[in-house]
């Protein structure tokens, strides 16, 4: 019978110390309740979601070392090797109308962008709505919000995958990489983590103080400078099946990506699968 692998097995990727993570983020006044870190996990967006049915108290994060089961928009599936990435989601019950949700998912990108630049001196931008893509163009994470109402006021779960010490060969599409690629020096998650989680809640505080003002706490225009999608050229694959290209002009007050097409009138659009088309 073979062992089971030590989680110090990978000396490059060590695991998660969940003790000193608890110790530096939960404290009195604080965003966050607690974070458990566990060793494998299919999706932390499904089980902290299912947790928050069952009446899990705001300020939850759950952290697993290897998921084997993510998931990303429009039902992508992606796994990570164990310990290579930050997969994590967090649970939030704001004090928000449910239209202004959707910011969410968008302070969560502008908090990883802070975070990243400041812990792994990478300075990503973000992709409306949900990507963050190094300065190489190469996505780094993905992040997903899902909202449960069973309970009458909302739950909020925002997860997010990002992708820190991946070799070449381990990533899932040519089109991805890691911050340790991208020049990280250290491809430590230990402390990126920490600047992630932080970052979010100081976001996150102002929004809802606000009412869920993305405009009035400053969430919409700090989101705007770092989106890269805005003044590109893209095609917007949407729900209904339609296909919009065209200008991307704004993100407007409730975060949706306004669409100039070619001859006519702007389209605000608050779901879909943004391509940025080269050369426009």
């Amino acid at each position: 019978m073979s062992a089971t692998p030590s989680r110090y097995s990978d000396l490059d990727r060590p695991p998660l110390n969940e003790g000193a993570l608890n110790r530096a983020l939960v404290r009195p006044g604080s965003l966050w309740t607690g974070v458990e870190v566990v060793q494998a996990l299919g999706s932390t967006n499904t089980e902290l979601l299912g947790r928050a049915r069952e009446g899990a108290e705001a300020g939850r994060v759950l952290v697993t070392e290897h998921q084997t089961a993510g998931r990303g928009r429009l039902g992508r599936g992606f796994t990570t090797p164990a310990r290579a990435a930050l997969t994590f989601s967090v649970l939030v019950r704001p004090r928000a109308a449910a239209d202004r949700l959707g910011w969410l998912p968008l302070a969560m990108g502008a908090a990883a962008v802070r975070a990243c630049g400041f812990v792994a001196q990478v300075p990503p931008v973000l992709k409306w709505p949900n990507d963050v893509l190094a300065p190489s163009g190469g996505k780094l994470a993905g992040i997903l919000a899902e909202a449960d109402f069973s309970r009458g006021d909302p739950a909020v779960v925002v997860g997010m995958g990002l992708n820190v010490s991946q070799r070449r060969g381990e990533l899932p599409v040519d089109t991805a990489t890691s911050l340790v690629l991208e020049g990280d020096p250290q491809g430590d998650r230990d402390p990126l983590l920490r600047a992630v989680l932080r970052a979010f809640a100081e976001v996150y505080r102002g929004w809802e103080e606000a009412g869920g003002d993305a405009e009035r706490s400053g969430l919409a225009g700090e989101y705007r400078g770092y989106c890269a999608t805005l003044g590109a050229r893209v095609r917007v694959h949407l729900p209904d099946g339609r296909l919009l290209e065209g200008r991307a002009e704004e993100v407007d007050a409730d975060g949706r990506l306004v669409v100039r097409p070619d001859g006519g009138p702007p389209e605000a659009v608050g779901a879909g699968d943004v391509v940025h088309v080269r050369g426009g």
